[in-house]
């Protein structure tokens, strides 16, 4: 039996706002609806920690609400474009968590220091500088889709992240391990005085063979588990504005 999308868009992000995705009332959460309608998403307004399902919309793919309550945000175009591109993504995320923000600003790649980076290997997650204002047109949706190609990340440069995956659990999993790259990358290059061309890198090979070894689909739904149980399971009272 499919899990119900707005219940699994309202935990995936409550889970974000708990590991350093919170940014007030800005990122969303997208879930492509199983019967094809559209996609399922978060609202405007309103801050990841405060999503209960209720307040998730259901998107046309021309962007109109059926159903659901309140303003959607003004990059829903960045859901509906991704997942018109890749019929293989079930669920995006954007995201402005504050170490790949300033990770993608210094032009570093992502380095594999643990195990984290390699769940965007190969190859390195995209940079996307066509803008770094807000996507709030079907075009700039879809010049993000193209930055993003096959890969499962992207870094918007000067804005945020976005990731594309399978499923929201793995979507969101990925969003939490890139954060912790971007984190490991840059004390890396701190500690190394930011001689950038210094620094180890992983081989590629061995990054493929970990990948596959520490976030197979078990092994990431050990890892969803665990964020399930360790997060609140209801909306904190909400106050978001517009």
């Amino acid at each position: 039996m499919t899990a119900d999308p707005r219940a699994l868009v309202a935990k995936g992000s409550r889970i974000l706002a708990e590991n350093g995705h919170s940014d007030m009332v800005w990122g969303h959460l997208s879930m492509r609806d199983p019967g094809g309608a559209g996609v399922w998403i978060k609202p405007a307004g309103l801050g990841f920690e405060e999503i209960d399902p209720s307040d998730v919309h259901l998107l046309s793919w021309e962007g109109e609400i059926l159903e659901g309550e309140g303003p959607k945000h003004l990059e829903a175009h960045i859901h509906l474009e991704v997942m018109r591109a890749r019929p293989d993504v079930m669920a995006v995320i954007h995201s402005h968590p504050e170490a790949a923000v300033t990770l993608a600003a210094t032009g570093m790649p992502l380095l594999a220091i643990g195990h984290e980076a390699t769940f965007f290997t190969p190859p390195d997650v995209a940079r996307f500088h066509e803008t770094g204002d807000l996507i709030r047109t079907p075009e700039l949706g879809q010049s993000v889709a193209h930055a993003l190609g096959e890969r499962n990340a992207l870094l918007l440069v000067n804005h945020g992240i976005v990731v594309a995956e399978s499923s929201v659990e793995r979507a969101v999993f990925g969003a939490i391990l890139l954060e912790k790259a971007s984190r490991m990358t840059l004390a890396a290059a701190t500690a190394m005085g930011g001689v950038t061309s210094t620094l180890l890198t992983s081989d590629n090979d061995e990054a493929l063979a970990k990948r596959d070894r520490c976030y197979s689909d078990t092994q990431v739904g050990h890892g969803w588990n665990y964020l399930e149980r360790t997060t609140r399971t209801s909306a904190t009272p909400s106050g978001g504005v517009g």
